[in-house]
């Protein structure tokens, strides 16, 4: 690819970037995502700054560990919700007609609607951690477990949002309808939130299976790869987890544990992703 073709490019994935964003901010996404992160946010500061100690973790570094294990629920269901329509309705609504009449390559459109949605997935969540990170310098300089707990949670949360957009993605290019892509987006967050675990329990509950293949089978599902990593900042030797914490503890380490946590997810999240931009540049978007 020439210079002058990747210039071309760039500038017209700033320009629909630019497009998407302030389509994203009318349909008022942005203020719908801060209000969740907002609203479980709220919901554990009462209980964040009571001075009790839970682990060595008081006063924020509580509210922003309670809170990055409750957004690793949430942050799959508003990446999935933002995205898993977004093809789909561009493709009913008559956009790709106007897009193609246009020098603009389909891969130019996909990225600037990634960093749209990213950017109003993740940016609400970075402010509110970020922010929870200042006023707790200011309210209470000792909490030396706060630094950390603001990093090991932007980090899988983030690597979650990443995982669930590419997913949410790759469903909208598949589905047919934008009532098929919003099933097939709530089955996904259902499976991963909830009917993964019950799964998991059968199976354990009728075989007798080794720590290692425990593991395997729950890191296999992102949101509970992202959960054990948070668990590591709580206890590093993982005892709540049983024989598998004990078993992770000593074979693979809080740091491995971080890895798996953040980078699995971010994996899945990058291969769904190409999935749906193969799909997309090689189907026909109208009609």
């Amino acid at each position: 690819m020439s210079a002058t073709t990747t210039t071309t490019s760039m500038m017209a994935a700033r320009a629909l970037f630019r497009l998407e964003l302030s389509e994203t901010m009318r349909s008022r996404w942005l203020a719908f995502t801060a209000i969740v992160y907002g609203f479980v946010f709220s919901g554990f500061i009462w209980f964040g700054l009571r001075e009790s100690r839970v682990l060595g973790f008081t006063g924020l570094s509580r509210v922003v560990l309670n809170v990055a294990n409750a957004v690793v629920l949430a942050v799959p269901l508003v990446a999935l919700v933002a995205t898993s329509q977004t093809i789909v309705r561009a493709r009913q609504s008559g956009f790709f007609e106007l897009m193609l009449s246009q020098p603009v390559r389909r891969a130019d459109w996909l990225v600037a609607v990634v960093a749209s949605r990213f950017l109003v997935v993740v940016g609400p969540l970075v402010v509110l951690l970020v922010a929870a990170l200042v006023v707790g310098r200011f309210r209470d300089a000792d909490d030396a477990m706060l630094a950390p707990v603001v990093a090991r949670s932007l980090l899988v949360t983030t690597s979650l949002a990443w995982s669930f957009l590419g997913i949410g993605f790759w469903i909208s290019v598949r589905a047919k309808t934008p009532e098929r892509a919003m099933v097939m987006a709530l089955v996904a967050w259902l499976g991963a939130a909830a009917l993964h675990d019950f799964a998991l329990v059968g199976v354990l509950l009728r075989f007798r299976l080794a720590p290692s293949m425990i593991f395997v089978l729950a890191a296999a599902n992102p949101v509970e790869a992202a959960r054990i990593a948070i668990l590591g900042s709580v206890d590093p030797d993982l005892s709540v987890l049983g024989p598998v914490g004990f078993w992770l503890a000593n074979k693979l380490g809080s740091g491995l544990g971080l890895a798996i946590g953040a980078g699995w997810p971010a994996l899945l999240g990058t291969f769904a992703m190409w999935r749906a931009h193969r799909r997309l540049v090689t189907t026909d978007l109208v009609g």
